[in-house]
C-alpha cells in the first residue's frame, strides 16, 4: 500500500539499512519485498515504513509502505509495492531493485490503526488496501487467533488480487467488482451491506484500509450495520507513487 495518510504516531525510529533478500510478484503492478534488517524493530500488524531513494546529487524521495508481514522475527520484515507510472520511488523500486540491494528504510511507524490480537477484528480492505489487513490475518492465523478475525477483500478482477495463495480461508471473503473468476457465485459488483460478515460479534473493532472513496464508503456501511464509530479505524491512500 502507497502513501499513508490517517494513521500517525511516533517518528523517532532510526534509518536502516536494510537488505533485500526476497523479491516476489503479486500481480502485474504489484511486488512484495522481503527485507532483513541489522538491528531488531519489533513491529504491531498494522504498521507501516518509510522507504528513502538518495540520488548521487544527495536529493533523496520517500514513501510509506504498509508492513505485510506477521509480527514475528523482529529483523525481518516484507513491504508490498504497487508500481504507479511516474512514481519516484515505486518504479525505482519496480525495475531497479534486486535481491541483495540494500534500501534506507525507517520504521516501525503508528500507534492506532493497530491489531494486536486482543478483540475481534472485522477487516474490510479495497485493492491495495488489503497490504496491512494481510499482516493481520497471518498473524491471527500464525497464533491461533482465527476466531477472532473477519477479512472482506474488494478489488477490480481476479488478476488484481495480493497474496492469492494465500488469502483464502474460512476466515476471509473476496468481491470482485468488474471480473469474477469462472463459476464465482457472486456476480461483480461494488461491495454491499451483504458481504459483510454477520454477526457483527460484540467488541468488533473495524479496520478500513483503500482509497478515500472505499474507505468512506464501507466506514459508513460499517457503522450503519452496528458497529461504533470509536471502534472503526480507517487507513487512507493516495497515489503518490
Amino acid at each position: 500500500m502507497i502513501d499513508l495518510v490517517t494513521d500517525s504516531g511516533p517518528r523517532s525510529s532510526p534509518w536502516q539499512n536494510a537488505k533485500v533478500v526476497g523479491i516476489k510478484e503479486e500481480t502485474a503492478r504489484a511486488k512484495s519485498f522481503q527485507l532483513a534488517l541489522p538491528e531488531p524493530a519489533p513491529h504491531l500488524a498494522g504498521q507501516h515504513y518509510v522507504v528513502r531513494l538518495t540520488a548521487p546529487d544527495g536529493y533523496t524521495a520517500s514513501r510509506s509502505y504498509s508492513i505485510a508481514s506477521a509480527p514475528g522475527d523482529p529483523r525481518e520484515l516484507e513491504i508490498t509495492v504497487e508500481r504507479l507510472e511516474g512514481g519516484e520511488v515505486s518504479t525505482f523500486l519496480h525495475d531497479e531493485v534486486a535481491v541483495g540491494d540494500e534500501l534506507d528504510v525507517r520504521g516501525p511507524i503508528g500507534g492506532w490503526f493497530v491489531w494486536e490480537g486482543d478483540v475481534p477484528a472485522l477487516l474490510v480492505g479495497g485493492g491495495s488496501g488489503v497490504v496491512p489487513l494481510m499482516a493481520m490475518l497471518r498473524y491471527a492465523r500464525l497464533n491461533g487467533k482465527v476466531d477472532l478475525v473477519r477479512l472482506v477483500v474488494s478489488v477490480r478482477t481476479p488478476e488484481d488480487l495480493y497474496y492469492a495463495e494465500e488469502i483464502a480461508g474460512p476466515e476471509s471473503a473476496l468481491v470482485y467488482t468488474r471480473v469474477t473468476p469462472a463459476a464465482f457465485p457472486r456476480p461483480p459488483a461494488r461491495l454491499t451491506p451483504e458481504d459483510i460478515p454477520q454477526p457483527i460479534a460484540a467488541g468488533t473493532r473495524a479496520y478500513v484500509c483503500g482509497s478515500s472513496g472505499f474507505a468512506d464508503a464501507a466506514s459508513h456501511m460499517l457503522v450503519d450495520l452496528g458497529v461504533p464509530a470509536p471502534q472503526v479505524r480507517v487507513e487512507r491512500f493516495g497515489p503518490s507513487g
